[in-house]
């Protein structure tokens, strides 16, 4: 009996002494995980606009509110490559954050490119609007978690414009000419329905091509064109409005999932954060820009009759490519639904 109770008694010993170590252990893997400082790469193919900006906003917040614990690097100007390799090396866990358009991750789910369809939004204010729709983010910011992308913050950049190298007057000095595009068929639909040739290439290479004359002009944005200097290789600057332009901030799934939860918690909330500060900081500097270019370039307007005009009838274009994509057309339904209710 009293060696049967030796062996319990002992038993009891090893479990509790077991129990004690695996405390220990788990509260030295938790200890070291509070500990560790996580590094956050983020790259953009822009710079000194919306989206670098967000960047600066989002990295200052996350390193006071993480107590030094998250660690940004900001890489504008495609520093970290072209944006397709800036895309890859997300999902790969590579690098920690891209910033840019959505349409560019059109290949890894086609719903990235509903935000491309025409108009839907009306002006800049609207625009503000709905990106804080909750559906529409729910929406927006759940793509891609499949493919290794966790969605971060949608945020406004600004109304579509074409710099070209001759002035775009009217419609049909659109005729034969060849834009570059995102590589999104809404977009190049809408191009193709103003009589011009739709070309998608990625940002870095839109500059040399006009040089070049490989393509007359490109569909852009205002703030993009100014900060890096277009006017040194086209100063005409047409302001079409359409399709609006908007900026999403994508990190990686791999390396959020390895953040503690209270550090996944501060990265989400503060990614959202600098997405309502940097919108009206978008607008202002938007209408900054816009002065900028005319005193380099030449900003035109289409005759008012014109511009109504084409706007009524590239409407209709994202809902006709929706229809033929299954997964596309519920999503566009929620950006229409979305950009009716906040209009």
């Amino acid at each position: 009996m009293r060696l049967a109770n030796r062996e319990i008694d002992m038993r009891t010993m090893i479990s509790i002494a077991a129990f004690i170590w695996w405390s220990v252990l788990t509260f030295t893997a938790a200890q070291a995980a509070e500990d560790k400082t996580f590094v956050m790469k983020l790259g953009t193919a822009t710079i000194n606009e919306s989206q670098h900006e967000w960047c600066k906003k989002f990295v200052a917040m996350v390193e006071s509110d993480s107590g030094g614990r998250i660690k940004g690097e900001i890489y504008p100007a495609s520093q970290l490559g072209a944006i397709p390799r800036q895309i890859e090396g997300v999902q790969f866990g590579a690098i920690q954050g891209y910033v840019g358009p959505p349409e560019f991750l059109a290949g890894i789910d086609e719903r990235y490119e509903v935000l491309s369809a025409p108009g839907l939004v009306s002006d800049m204010a609207h625009e503000v609007r709905v990106v804080n729709d909750p559906e529409l983010l729910k929406l927006m910011l759940g793509l891609g978690a499949d493919k290794g992308i966790h969605g971060a913050a949608l945020f406004i950049a600004q109304p579509s414009m074409i710099i070209a190298r001759v002035p775009i007057r009217h419609v049909a000095d659109l005729a034969g000419k060849k834009l570059r595009v995102f590589a999104a068929d809404m977009q190049q639909e809408m191009i193709k329905s103003l009589g011009a040739s739709p070309v998608a290439m990625t940002l870095g290479d839109v500059l040399p091509a006009i040089q070049q004359g490989t393509i007359d002009g490109s569909v852009l944005a205002m703030t993009v064109i100014t900060t890096m200097h277009f006017w040194d290789a086209a100063k005409y600057a047409t302001e079409i409005d359409q399709p609006f332009i908007f900026s999403m901030a994508f990190l990686s799934k791999k390396w959020f999932d390895s953040l503690p939860a209270d550090l996944q918690a501060i990265v989400d909330a503060d990614a959202a954060r600098a997405a309502v500060e940097v919108n009206p900081w978008e607008v202002e500097f938007y209408n900054k820009a816009r002065q900028t270019w005319a005193e380099h370039g030449e900003l035109i307007r289409l005759p008012e009759n014109e511009q109504a005009e084409m706007i009524k009838s590239v409407t209709a274009i994202g809902a006709a490519v929706a229809k033929r994509k299954s997964s596309l057309e519920p999503a566009y339904e929620v950006f229409a639904v979305a950009a009716k209710r906040t209009k």
